[in-house]
């Protein structure tokens, strides 16, 4: 299982350009809580999932218009890479670091 926990600097590439945010993971189990934070402003994640070194959870944002984006992610050391699915326009890819 890999070390989920802790503050990732992501990106979303999206049609509207890079969409930065910070992801804070805290797991418990299978489980994890935590908030996105960035353009869309803190968004808490109170019910994400892990599966070994797999992330995934939902949140709803309003800008630049209501939708719910569907996250999944996998980590391999310091580095995080997956996707987010933002309902009939697809799925972007998103990538990540470990913050210092």
């Amino acid at each position: 299982m890999a070390n989920v926990d802790g503050k990732w600097d992501c990106s979303v590439s999206s049609p509207m350009g890079d969409q930065d945010f910070v992801l804070t993971v805290v797991s418990a189990g299978d489980r994890f809580s935590g908030t996105a934070s960035g353009g869309i402003g803190a968004k808490d994640i109170p019910d994400g999932t892990v599966d070994g070194d797999t992330l995934a959870w939902s949140m709803s944002v309003s800008k630049p218009m209501p939708i719910t984006l569907t996250c999944r992610a996998t980590v391999t050391g310091d580095v995080l890479e997956g996707s987010v699915k933002a309902g009939i326009f697809g799925s972007f890819p998103v990538t990540g670091k470990r913050a210092g």
